[in-house]
């Protein structure tokens, strides 16, 4: 993914070319080889009290051969590395960039530049009366080190598949950004980590500060109705609702402390099981309220809101989730419909391997081992559990609930992945503008995992400022399955999951008791 190319810089010295009279021939010489321009060299030559100039720097290929065989007298071939990444713009968040100048920046290349740059070693020279080093009389007594090897745990298969996704979704929908994570549920290794608008390492001079920031880790945004799977957990995993409740959505319109609260669509009484189905906000706020403020905030800090993740790169956001002692009286009421908290993607792709991982909230790993210059392990990395929010029947029959959100009738059928079952959830949020919501720009989101009973990746889209379309369900669905469809098969996950396959995880059935009746929450 990132290298350095040997390469050579060419210098020579002034005086002794002129000392020899071949001035202008070796301007000659070098302007044929290096295609360069010969009045410039001939300026550059013509300075006979210079010992030391640069010709050109990061030369290699035919023409250092060429110089290497012709041997002018004046003219040094200096040894060089250039980093160099071999397919462009491919993961560039990840990866970052090192400048010409051996500094870098962003990603990989920032978080772990000491143990890539490896050791300097030690060049003795000899200098005249005058200060003028010789420099055909260095010495080089202590050679330089190689630094480390880091291995990633993106495969690049799937990260081409979720870059061509994402393009194909900003053409298709006009949008102005567009970022996704696919991540290994059970070990929290992340496989891809794409986001646009990109640049290309090779040529960072050409990027800007828009084109540099990973979204994925560096963006926060208001995460609409994604979040309302934390509040369903949270309320099946503290038993203050059952599966069989009825809830009250006022048709379409519910005043709480004499404020609006409404609906996409109009409904009178739903089943716990649809006010998530239809994406009810009205039925979620009416769950958050049997919750409690204490409760509510304290789930949602253990699934990794208003935190970072702890991933080995460089500027991860920790989100904006105020303590409950700074909310006003609509909080409890909004911030379960994704509005008054503002999220990473990553952070919620993480939320949603939890629940697709029996509740075990994992470390997203982007780095897989280090690798000394000589091939030895200096480091590998384990999975590593962070907490565990919910309970296994929990997580269990929340993936049920979050299955039937994709099926007809559900806000997320467009994600569904032909001869899988999946689960996830949609998200629509207005985006904040000067300290106002702005009706016309939205996020559009989806989040959710496959397959749906046994998942093994969690996946996350998110799209910025749609323009056609400006709804999760029709703008970021459709991207999750173009996405998974062919990175299932690639990765030969079957429809049922690795553990149906194997019979490791049979006891999936879910252990708490329901209610013989079903009972309404007013």
């Amino acid at each position: 993914l990132a290298l350095n190319a040997k390469l050579k810089n060419v210098w020579v010295d002034p005086h002794r070319i002129l000392l020899n009279r071949q001035g202008e021939a070796v301007s000659l010489l070098l302007a044929n080889v290096l295609g360069l321009d010969r009045g410039k060299l001939s300026r550059i030559i013509n300075q006979p009290d210079r010992y030391f100039e640069y010709i050109k720097r990061n030369v290699n290929g035919d023409q250092i051969e060429k110089l290497q065989r012709m041997k002018i007298r004046g003219v040094y071939l200096e040894d060089t590395n250039m980093r160099y990444y071999p397919h462009g713009s491919m993961l560039c968040h990840v990866l970052g960039f090192t400048s010409r100048f051996g500094e870098s920046f962003y990603g990989i290349e920032q978080r772990y530049h000491g143990r890539l740059k490896g050791r300097s070693g030690l060049q003795v020279s000899l200098k005249d009366a005058h200060n003028i080093e010789f420099y055909d009389h260095r010495k080089i007594p202590k050679l330089p080190e190689e630094g480390c090897t880091i291995e990633l745990t993106i495969d690049l298969q799937v990260q081409y598949l979720v870059e061509e996704v994402l393009k194909e979704v900003i053409v298709a929908s006009q949008a102005q950004g567009a970022w996704a994570v696919v991540q290994e549920v059970k070990t929290g290794r992340i496989l891809a980590m794409a986001s646009h608008p990109y640049f290309d390492p090779n040529t960072y001079q050409r990027g800007s500060t828009e084109e540099y920031l990973n979204r994925v880790i560096g963006y926060t945004y208001e995460p609409g109705s994604t979040m309302k799977a934390m509040i369903f957990a949270a309320a099946l995993n503290e038993k203050v609702i059952d599966k069989n409740a009825l809830v009250d959505c006022e048709n379409g319109c519910w005043y709480y402390r004499n404020r609006p609260l409404r609906d996409y669509h109009a409904y009178g009484l739903l089943s716990m099981e649809d006010v998530l189905k239809k994406s009810s906000n009205i039925g979620t706020a009416k769950i958050a309220l049997l919750l409690g403020e204490e409760r509510l905030e304290n789930y949602l800090r253990s699934f990794g809101i208003g935190s970072r993740t702890g991933i080995d790169l460089p500027r991860e956001e920790p989100g904006i989730f105020w303590p409950r002692r700074k909310w006003d009286g609509l909080s409890i009421s909004r911030i379960p419909m994704g509005h008054g908290v503002a999220v990473t993607a990553l952070q919620m792709v993480n939320a949603y391997s939890a629940i697709a991982n029996d509740g075990f909230l994992m470390r997203p790993q982007i780095i897989d081992r280090i690798l000394n210059a000589r091939g030895g392990v200096i480091m590998e990395f384990e999975p590593e559990v962070l907490a565990r929010p919910i309970r296994g029947d929990t997580a269990q029959l929340l993936r049920r609930l979050l299955k039937r959100v994709t099926e007809d009738g559900g806000t997320a059928r467009r994600a569904r992945v032909p001869g899988y079952d999946i689960a996830g959830k949609t998200g629509t949020a207005e985006k904040v503008v000067n300290g106002r919501y702005a009706r016309n720009k939205n996020i559009a989101s989806f989040a959710g995992f496959i397959p749906a009973e046994h998942p093994e990746l969690s996946v996350i889209v998110v799209v910025d400022e749609p323009k056609k379309a400006r709804t999760g369900g029709v703008v970021a669905a459709p991207a999750f399955r173009d996405i998974c469809e062919p990175v299932v098969r690639y990765l030969n996950i079957p429809p049922g999951g690795v553990d149906a396959v194997s019979g490791l995880n049979e006891q999936w059935l879910t252990r708490s008791t329901p209610m013989e009746n079903s009972y309404s929450i007013p």
